[in-house]
């Protein structure tokens, strides 16, 4: 029996369920998992937590396919217009996510229900107990990896990225966080996420479904590498993009890289962490400045990172005159709160020289150049 196999016999076990939906996840999950057992070196816990990652996350597609059989006019909403945060990771863009959470007449993706989307959450009566399970998630997070619950804020309740609805194609940049993974990133960096895109549409769906029609606010940093894929899935969609100096970027990603990767092998690869994380957001970066040229640098508001510490909610209130919508009394205020409260518990972060992940600063800022001489440009407006 072929590995992959294995996992999917367990979902099926566990559900009682067969129907997996279009087969265009299936190649992202046989490399994946080809790659977890000949390349990654995971030490026990690793094996289990990953193992029974793929499980939940196989299980997840089972079940959103069954809602979709037996309620089949889910597939009548429409996810119009969706704001989709992006950036260079470790540009401010989860703190903003964070703030845009508290607009309440929009409507975020919460960590709860991107890690298990079903049942829809409007099927729920009373308290949905996949909020308690989330807060328990976040918590063996912050005790397994301390220097990954210092790098980026998490809440059960809050915003999350698009990586745990893009996972459930099994193409996701957040499998590549775990170990180490070559040929499975290979692959990642030149593969079609168009399935992917129209899945993530699917789940959120299933989300919106039973609730009045909000605007989606959603946000990940590895969009960048993907947006004429995004692009067919999100049509309509409009982008918020945070900046910053890309040398500083690099080194505080592989930091986050190698926390992440700290929970699950003994030994990790620092040099190979920072070879991978320039090679991925050069690329990124690159594929950015070609989307944005090709005639579509109105869909796009950009963000300083300086520029957002200095003044976060005057930040908002350009973006939402740019969007055309208002910022209430009620969204001012929450913001204004979850600002405060956090910047009182952020400890400053020091991260380790830039020779630990063999970064040449000096040759890393050549591969930015076109980049940051956009980015000057587009902040100045």
């Amino acid at each position: 029996m072929r590995l992959h196999d294995e996992l999917l016999d367990a979902a099926r076990a566990d559900t009682g369920l067969d129907d997996f939906g279009d087969d265009s996840f299936r190649e992202g999950l046989e490399i994946l998992v080809r790659s977890l057992h000949e390349e990654a070196r995971l030490n026990a816990h690793g094996q289990t937590a990953l193992r029974a990652n793929l499980v939940r996350l196989l299980t997840q597609r089972l079940q959103i396919e069954d809602w979709y059989r037996r309620h089949p006019e889910i597939d009548d909403e429409r996810i119009v217009a969706p704001l989709i945060g992006l950036g260079l990771p470790r540009t401010g863009s989860t703190a903003l996510s964070f703030l845009l959470a508290e607009d309440p007449n929009a409507r975020s993706l919460r960590m709860w229900e991107a890690e298990r989307p079903c049942p829809p959450p409007s099927t729920v009566l009373g308290a949905d107990s996949r909020i308690e399970a989330g807060r328990a998630t976040v918590e063996e997070r912050t005790r397994t990896s301390p220097r990954r619950g210092a790098l980026v804020p998490a809440s059960a309740d809050g915003p999350t990225e698009c990586q745990s609805l893009m996972a459930l194609d099994f193409k996701a940049h957040i499998f590549q966080a775990y170990a180490y993974l070559p040929s499975y990133s290979t692959w990642l960096l030149d593969a079609d996420l168009t399935s992917t895109y129209q899945y993530e549409v699917r789940a959120l769906k299933l989300l919106q479904w039973g609730f009045p029609q909000q605007p989606w606010r959603l946000k990940c940093p590895t969009h960048l590498l993907f947006l004429d894929h995004l692009d067919r899935a999100f049509p309509d969609a409009r982008f918020v993009m945070t900046h910053r100096d890309p040398t500083e970027v690099v080194v505080s990603v592989a930091d986050l890289y190698a926390a992440v990767a700290r929970s699950f092998c003994d030994e990790i690869d620092p040099h190979y962490i920072g070879e991978l994380n320039v090679e991925h957001w050069t690329v990124g970066m690159r594929r950015t400045l070609a989307f944005r040229a090709a005639g579509r640098d109105d869909r796009f508001f950009d963000i300083d990172f300086r520029a957002m510490h200095r003044d976060p909610v005057g930040e908002i209130r350009k973006l939402y005159a740019w969007l055309g919508e208002p910022v209430t009394e009620e969204f001012e205020a929450g913001m204004q709160r979850w600002w405060t409260e956090n910047s009182e518990k952020r400890e400053p972060n020091t991260h380790p020289d830039p020779a630990y992940f063999g970064l040449d600063i000096d040759g890393i800022r050549p591969l930015f150049a076109d980049y940051t001489t956009q980015m000057r440009r587009w902040t100045a407006r």
